[in-house]
């Protein structure tokens, strides 16, 4: 039995296979899509993508995990950029509020609707997956992989292959350390012995099990690299209570 739902017209027309049939339409709605998105995120550099599965419980450890990283991270004087969903969404863009961040929200329009996080102080709502995983690229300067699903391997490859092929400079993309991932890694290490990546692009991925960790990580990214880039300074804050 099929138990698949019928695509909608709007979810096939945001792949461009809708039924509209005039491309300079669609060509409108994407400018108008990036520029709104450009204009709403030009002031939260230095920031940091956090990823993951929009299904953790707020009692799962990877979910303590996210909060606890995000708070260190705006503590630390980055911002925080989720998809704006539950789960690790949602304790990312907890924890960033509790460090004096700002978590921002990257929403997407979906057949099956995600509500927006309470913790999300401001949202930029997307039709257009590329063009979400653009302003991601765009003003991050580090991704963090918590465990998830096809949405949160989807944003950690399209990472890896930006610095891969040198279309972004090689920010930090770290997997927090989980059991999780001794099956991707048993796979990037065939990768490598099988000739279809090399040691060094293995190495791209990386891993942090502390908040302390990923905080030394991007300190010394952000003084060596970023400021080179000419991105912002940071300003650390003094946080708040849980």
């Amino acid at each position: 039995m099929n138990d698949q739902k019928p695509t909608s017209p709007e979810a096939l027309e945001s792949l461009g296979w809708g039924v509209s049939r005039n491309d300079r339409e669609r060509i409108a709605r994407i400018e108008e899509e990036l520029e709104r998105g450009f204009a709403l995120l030009r002031d939260t550099e230095p920031a940091v993508s956090i990823f993951g599965s929009a299904r953790a419980r707020a009692e799962d450890p990877v979910y303590a995990a996210a909060r606890t990283t995000a708070r260190a991270v705006a503590v630390s004087g980055f911002d925080v950029l989720t998809g704006g969903g539950p789960g690790v969404m949602e304790a990312a863009c907890r924890g960033c509020a509790e460090g004096g961040g700002l978590p921002i929200g990257l929403t997407i329009e979906l057949p099956d609707e995600q509500p927006t996080n309470a913790y999300v102080q401001r949202e930029v709502r997307f039709r257009y997956f590329f063009a979400r995983k653009l302003m991601f690229v765009r003003y991050s300067c580090a991704f963090l992989i918590f465990p998830g699903g096809f949405g949160t391997l989807d944003e950690a490859f399209e990472a890896l292959t930006l610095v891969q092929t040198h279309k972004i400079p090689h920010f930090p993309i770290l997997l927090y350390a989980d059991p999780y991932w001794n099956g991707l890694k048993r796979q990037l290490d065939d990768m490598v012995a099988r000739g279809a990546i090399s040691t060094h692009e293995h190495r791209q991925v990386r891993e942090f099990s502390t908040p302390e960790q990923a905080v030394d990580i991007l300190l010394h990214c952000h003084k060596n690299m970023c400021e080179a880039l000419h991105k912002p300074p940071l300003h650390p804050r003094a946080g708040r209570a849980e």
